[in-house]
């Protein structure tokens, strides 16, 4: 399968809501993500990390059109995920930065 997936250098920062912080993040740089490739990215993680995952995106339904928080765990799953599924390294997702995830 021909799989293209990259990351998104913004213009101007991008807001995600953060419930748990009670405020608003601001991303310079994100990824979009199929719905259902998500769902599978989730279904991969560890209790540990889904844990984390939800910790930072409490009560965000997943579906199109949705902003997620990422963080460095949720980049280590989703790296990993593109890495075994379609031999895609994500290598700039993994330097620790702050990025948002969005849903399409």
């Amino acid at each position: 399968m021909n799989k293209k997936i990259e990351m998104i250098l913004e213009p101007s920062p991008v807001n995600v809501s953060h419930d748990t912080y009670r405020r608003e993040c601001r991303y310079t740089r994100g990824i979009q993500i199929e719905e259902q490739e998500f769902k599978a990215i989730l279904d991969t993680m560890s209790d540990d990390s889904r844990l984390y995952f939800d910790f930072h995106n409490p009560r965000k339904e997943i579906n199109k059109g949705t902003y997620l928080n990422g963080h460095s765990g949720l980049a280590r799953n989703i790296y990993d995920y593109y890495k075994t599924n379609y031999s895609i390294e994500l290598t700039e997702l993994m330097n620790g930065k702050d990025f948002y995830v969005k849903i399409i």
